[in-house]
């Protein structure tokens, strides 16, 4: 759906512009996923995963809100964890992949609290990512801090 309204925005898609597209895509999924764990999604949550992905990840505002209510209707239809991280792991650096752990501790954080579900979760994909427990724990403190 988002790719049919890129075309028709832009009628010349190049590979960098899908692969941004794609990018953004399994960032914010990934986002609505950690944040839907606890079994709800609050606006707060959506607004902290909006803010995350322009201003870390420097996505477009236009197009972020259009993957945010595109993934917000399809989280019941959600990947498994390794869709996500096999994608990541091949493209982020070690870097982007900290701050994407620590954008998820904040994005659970910002509902005030942190239910088991949500620490799980972050811990295995702390995991797939080959992200230390140490440098996973220190993403968690600087979210908390922030929070």
């Amino acid at each position: 759906m988002i790719n049919l309204l890129k075309n028709i925005l832009n009628s010349q898609n190049s590979t960098a512009e899908k692969e941004d597209s794609k990018n953004l895509e399994l960032l914010c999924g990934l986002m609505i996923e950690a944040a839907y764990t606890d079994g709800q999604i609050d606006e707060s949550e959506l607004k902290k995963i909006r803010l995350t992905l322009i201003d870390i990840f420097k996505e477009n505002p236009y197009e972020v809100d259009l993957v945010i209510k595109e993934s917000v209707k399809n989280k019941n239809n959600s990947k498994s964890l390794h869709h996500y991280t096999s994608f990541i792991n091949k493209n982020f650096s070690d870097d982007k992949k900290l701050l994407l752990i620590e954008a998820l501790w904040e994005i659970v954080l910002s509902d005030g609290e942190i239910h088991d579900y949500e620490s799980n979760l972050i811990r295995r994909l702390a995991g797939l990512l080959y992200i230390s427990d140490v440098n996973s724990g220190n993403a968690r403190k600087r979210a908390l801090d922030k929070s």
